[in-house]
C-alpha cells in the first residue's frame, strides 16, 4: 500500500490500523498512522459518565478531521490531541 491508501485505511478501524501498520508504508503515513491511534486510544474515555458523550462527540469530530486529511494525503493534526506521538 503506498501511503495514502495506508493513511485511509488506519482510520477505519483498530483492524484497519494494525493492518495499516503492518502492510502499509509505515514511514509514509507515520503521522496518519500515530493520529489514528491517539484518536482511537483517546475514544476509550468516552465511557466515562456525564461527560462521556461531549467526549464521544469530539472524538467523532477529530476522526472525520484526520480522516478527510488523510484522504487529501495532507499531515493536519487533529485539535487537542494531536500532539500526542506515540509512534516515532
Amino acid at each position: 500500500m503506498d501511503k495514502k491508501v495506508t493513511g485511509i485505511v488506519a482510520y477505519l478501524s483498530w483492524i484497519g490500523l494494525i493492518i495499516a501498520f503492518c502492510a502499509g508504508d509505515k514511514e509514509g503515513a507515520k503521522f496518519h498512522l500515530n493520529q489514528a491511534l491517539v484518536i482511537f486510544l483517546f475514544s476509550l474515555l468516552s465511557v466515562v459518565p456525564f461527560i462521556g458523550w461531549i467526549w464521544s462527540i469530539f472524538m467523532v469530530v477529530c476522526w472525520f478531521i484526520g480522516f478527510i486529511a488523510a484522504c487529501k494525503d495532507e499531515e493536519k493534526a487533529v485539535p487537542l490531541i494531536g500532539g500526542i506521538k506515540i509512534i516515532k
